[in-house]
């Protein structure tokens, strides 16, 4: 089974995909890494810049018939029978991406991105099998229960559960059409 873990820089898709893949004793593979490793994409300042089709054709070469759980923001891409999509708190994630220094535009364009649903609709419109889980106020074990428990049950669509247009005036002042606040 291939488990793609997706979702907006900040809502903790690294640390659940490790704890996840631990769990179901599946394989863990980061997007970013093997995109690197086989020269998809090229490097654009510091950044990588994955050409999406390549990385899915090459992934799903690779994986076929294997027990993985691909952690990125990318991997929604990528050809699987279940894509979680984890969400958090735009509020969360604008804390969590000024910790790791990212730059005020980054910011922007990332917690716009979590606050109006961008990788979700990009998953439903890529995948069957989709997964939406709040992780907002979640410890990375009990994200990973949920997940584990819905699969258990067999559950393999469900969305439409979190809604962040009540925190768009706390976090305005982060996004590019804001105030310059910080």
């Amino acid at each position: 089974m291939i488990i793609a873990v997706t979702g907006t820089p900040g809502v903790g898709k690294t640390t659940v995909s490790k704890l996840l893949s631990e769990k179901l004793g599946y394989e863990y593979v980061s997007v970013k890494d093997f995109a690197f490793e086989r020269g998809i994409g090229e490097m654009v300042g510091e950044e990588l810049e994955i050409d999406v089709d390549e990385l899915a054709e090459a992934m799903s070469r690779e994986f076929h018939g294997r027990d993985v759980v691909i952690d990125g923001h990318l991997s929604h891409f990528v050809p699987a029978d279940v894509v979680i999509v984890l969400r958090a708190n735009p509020k969360l994630v604008v804390g969590r991406l000024m910790e790791r220094g990212y730059s005020r535009e980054k910011l922007a364009e990332n917690v716009e991105a979590e606050l109006v649903d961008v990788i979700l609709v990009e998953a439903l419109e890529e995948n069957e099998n989709v997964l939406e889980i709040d992780t907002t106020g979640k410890t990375p074990g009990e994200v990973v229960e949920e997940i584990s428990e819905l699969l258990e049950r067999g559950i393999k669509r469900r969305f439409g559960i979190v809604d962040w247009s009540g925190v768009y005036d706390e976090v305005l002042p982060y996004l590019r059409l804001g105030s310059g606040r910080m």
